[in-house]
C-alpha cells in the first residue's frame, strides 16, 4: 500500500501518525519453510541485508510483515546514502521497521482496520537488534510532526485508523507529508562532462504524465568521484540511438540517450509551472524502484505497478475509494469493503461482482454448502496475486457465522472450520476474498459418512478439454453399465467432476474404494489416455489422472456453481449428460451466463443430495462386468 503527497501536518482522532523512514520499502514473507525478504519491485533482500534475514529466522510466528529498512549514521538519524553503501559498511547500524501485517497464521489481515493490524502485529513480532515495531501516535499529528522536524528526519506518515490494506494502490487513507522537497525521476540521458570531470556531466531526467514520457530537468550536482564513477557504469549498459522523449529537450552540451529504465532520488528547490525541477540535485540510485511508479503528482497512481496496471487503471480514474456497503441478510449485518477492487484484471470484474453473482445464485449453491465444512480458497488482492487456502475461522469471525470443530491428525489439532447455510455467510466469505468456495463431501451432523461419492477427471497440461470429455463418457457408460446415474459437471478449471449420491449409507474409505473400482473400469477402457498413478513424478504428462482419493475424510473440491479463479471467470457448472460434446470449453459458462442457465435448466445437481445408491447390487453388477 502507498502514501499519497500531502502538503500540512493536521490533528485528527481517527488517524495515527508514524516516523517516515528514509530507507528500502520490504516485504518479509515468513509463511514459508525459508523466508523470503524482498522489495517491491521483486528484488530479494536476503544476502544484501543478511542481518535482518538471519533475524527473521527468530520469529515465532508464520507472517507477511510490510516495512522499511532503514540505516543510521553515527548521530542515529536514517542514512539512505549509508544504506546505498553497505558494502562498504559491514557494521552499519541496520533495523527493519515494521508497520504492517499483511498475513498471520494461515489468514489475510488486509481487510481488518489498520489499529486491529497493527495490535496483531506488536503481540505477533519478537523484537531483535534489527527488526522493531513502528510505533505511532494518535491524533496529534501537528505536534508529532514538529517533533519530527526538531529531530531532521524526512517527515511523517498519517494513516487512517480503520483503513485496509489495498496492494499497489496509492490511497487517501495513506499520506507522506515532507520536510524537504524530495522524487523519484527517471534517468534518460546523460551530457558530455566538462573541464576536469569525468564520466558525465549531467543526468537527463523525465517522468511520466498520462503514460507518455516527459522532460522534467536534468542535474549535475550531489556526486562525488565514486558516485560518478558507480552511476557512469550503468548508465553505460543502456545507450541507445535515439531520444526516449517524444520531443526531445534541448541541452547545453552533447547528449547520450539511454533506455528509461533507472530511477534516482533527487531533492530540488520547487517544481515551476512547466513540471521542471529547479535546483535538483542527485540523492542516490532506487534500484527498489520501477520507472512505471516515477508518474506526474497528479496522475500518480496511474501504473503503479506493472502487474497491477488493469486494478490500476480502475482505481486511479476514482478521487476517492467506494465506502464500505452494508447489506442486511438473515437479519445480520454483513460489511462490504473495496467492492471496485479489481479481482479479475483481463475481464474487468470486480469484488462487488463477485459478491453480486454469489447472491443472485445463493438459493441454488447454498444447498450444496449447508452444513459442509469449508475450505476457503481466499484471493483478496485477486485472481492474479498470491491466492491461500484458510481452514481454520480464526478468532475475528462475527459472532453469528457458524463454525464446527473437526480434530486434525495431521496438524495434532482441533480446526474450527466454517460452514456456508445462508446468504449472509455466503457475503461474508466473498468479502473475504473467497472467490471460490470448496466444501466437504459430507455433512453434519455426521462427518464420517458422504453424501456423495466424487470422480475427478484431472487433466495433464498435454491434454485438450475434448480428452476430458471422451474420457467424463467413457466414465458414464461404466455407471450406466451398473444401473447408476451419475451427475456430471464442469470443475470451472481443466477437468470434469463426476457426483454419485450416497446418502450417507457408507463411510469413507467404502465409498473410495468402490470410487477405485469405477476408475479402474475406466482405465481399462481408455488406457492411452487415462492413468491411476497418483506420484506426478512417474506420471505421464500427457494423461488424464483418474483421482478418487477425492472420496477421503477432509478433501474437497470446487462447489457446484462456484467461481473460479481463472481468467474468463468460468463457473463450475452441471451438464445434462447429451451436452457434453467436443468443443465445449469449461469457459463456455461463466459469470455472465451462469444465473440465466440455472434459471432456464434448474438445479441439474439437486438429485445428488438426494437418495443414494445401493452399494452392494452395485458391486454385484460390476463383478458381472468384469
Amino acid at each position: 500500500m502507498l502514501a499519497k503527497l500531502s502538503e500540512n501536518a493536521f490533528d485528527d482522532k481517527d488517524w495515527i501518525f508514524e516516523i517516515k523512514w528514509d530507507g528500502y520499502r520490504a516485504i518479509a514473507d515468513l509463511s514459508h519453510d525459508e523466508p523470503l525478504f524482498y522489495s517491491r519491485n521483486g528484488i530479494s533482500f536476503l544476502s544484501k541485508f543478511d542481518k535482518v534475514a538471519q533475524d527473521l529466522e527468530q520469529q515465532k510466528y508464520k507472517m507477511i510483515l510490510d516495512g522499511e529498512i532503514v540505516a543510521y549514521d553515527d548521530q542515529g538519524r536514517p542514512s539512505f546514502q549509508l544504506l546505498q553503501q553497505i558494502g562498504d559498511h559491514p557494521n552499519l547500524a541496520l533495523v527493519y521497521q515494521v508497520f504492517d501485517l499483511l498475513w498471520l497464521n494461515g489468514h489475510s489481515t488486509e481487510e481488518l482496520p489498520l489499529i486491529q493490524r497493527k495490535e496483531l502485529l506488536k503481540e505477533a513480532l519478537i523484537e531483535t537488534d534489527t527488526i522493531k515495531y513502528c510505533d505511532h501516535i494518535s491524533e496529534k499529528g501537528k505536534a508529532f510532526f514538529d517533533q519530527m522536524k526538531k529531530m531532521k528526519l524526512e517527515g511523517m506518515i498519517a494513516k487512517r485508523s480503520d483503513s485496509p490494506y489495498i496492494e499497489n494502490y496509492r490511497s487517501n487513507d495513506w499520506l507522506k507529508i515532507k520536510f524537504s522537497n524530495t522524487e523519484e525521476a527517471i534517468i534518460c540521458g546523460f551530457t558530455e562532462p566538462r573541464g576536469s570531470r569525468e564520466s558525465f556531466g549531467a543526468l537527463i531526467l523525465g517522468k511520466y504524465s498520462n503514460n507518455e514520457l516527459i522532460y522534467c530537468g536534468h542535474t549535475g550536482t550531489g556526486f562525488n568521484n565514486v558516485s560518478l564513477k558507480e552511476v557512469y557504469k550503468k548508465l553505460q549498459k543502456l545507450m541507445i540511438k535515439n531520444s526516449p522523449f517524444e520531443s526531445a529537450p534541448k541541452t547545453n552540451m552533447p547528449v547520450t540517450w539511454i533506455k528509461p529504465e533507472l530511477v534516482c532520488e533527487i531533492k530540488y528547490s520547487e517544481i515551476t509551472k512547466d513540471g521542471i525541477y529547479r535546483h535538483p540535485v542527485f540523492i542516490a540510485l532506487r534500484e527498489d524502484k520501477e520507472p512505471e511508479e516515477v508518474q506526474d503528482s497528479s496522475n500518480e497512481n496511474q501504473s503503479i505497478n506493472k502487474k497491477s496496471k488493469a486494478m490500476n487503471s480502475k482505481a486511479s480514474s476514482k478521487k476517492t475509494e467506494v465506502p464500505e456497503k452494508e447489506l442486511t441478510l438473515n437479519k445480520h449485518i454483513v460489511k462490504i469493503t473495496n467492492q471496485d477492487k479489481i479481482y479479475f484484471p483481463k475481464d474487468g470484474i470486480t469484488k462487488g461482482d463477485v459478491i453480486a453473482y454469489y447472491q443472485s445464485i445463493s438459493e441454488f449453491i447454498v444447498p450444496h454448502l449447508k452444513n459442509r465444512p469449508l475450505s476457503l480458497n481466499r484471493f483478496p488482492n485477486g485472481i492474479e496475486q498470491q491466492g491461500f487456502y484458510q481452514k481454520d475461522a480464526g478468532d475475528h469471525i462475527p459472532d453469528w457465522i457458524k463454525t464446527t470443530q473437526v480434530y486434525s491428525e495431521s496438524n495434532d489439532k482441533y480446526i474450527d472450520y466454517i460452514y456456508c447455510n445462508d446468504k449472509a455467510t455466503l457475503a461474508y466469505l466473498n468479502n473475504l476474498g473467497c472467490i471460490d468456495l470448496n466444501p466437504w463431501n459430507s455433512s453434519l451432523p455426521d462427518l464420517e459418512h458422504p453424501d456423495y461419492l466424487v470422480l475427478d477427471l484431472d487433466p495433464s497440461k498435454k491434454n485438450t478439454f475434448d480428452d476430458v470429455i471422451e474420457a467424463a463418457l467413457q466414465v458414464n457408460e461404466v455407471l450406466l453399465s451398473i444401473k447408476i446415474k451419475g451427475y456430471c459437471k464442469t470443475s470451472g478449471s481443466t477437468g470434469i467432476h463426476i457426483y454419485i449420491p450416497m446418502d450417507g449409507k457408507y463411510d469413507f474409505d467404502q465409498v473410495k474404494d468402490f470410487a477405485h473400482l469405477l476408475m479402474q473400469q475406466v482405465h481399462e477402457r481408455i488406457p492411452k489416455i487415462t492413468t491411476l498413478e497418483r506420484n506426478l513424478q512417474k506420471r505421464e504428462n500427457n494423461k488424464i489422472y483418474l483421482d478418487y482419493l477425492q472420496n477421503r475424510t477432509g478433501q474437497t473440491l470446487a462447489s457446484v456453481y462456484s467461481l473460479r479463479p481463472k481468467q474468463g471467470a468460468s463457473v463450475s457448472t452441471p451438464l445434462d449428460w447429451d451436452e457434453l460434446k467436443p468443443g465445449i470449453l469449461p469457459t463456455d459458462f461463466n459469470i455472465e451466463n451462469a444465473l440465466e442457465r440455472i434459471k432456464k435448466k434448474g438445479d441439474l445437481f439437486k438429485p445428488v443430495l438426494g437418495k443414494g445408491i445401493d452399494m452392494i447390487k452395485t458391486l454385484e453388477l460390476l463383478q458381472n462386468i468384469e
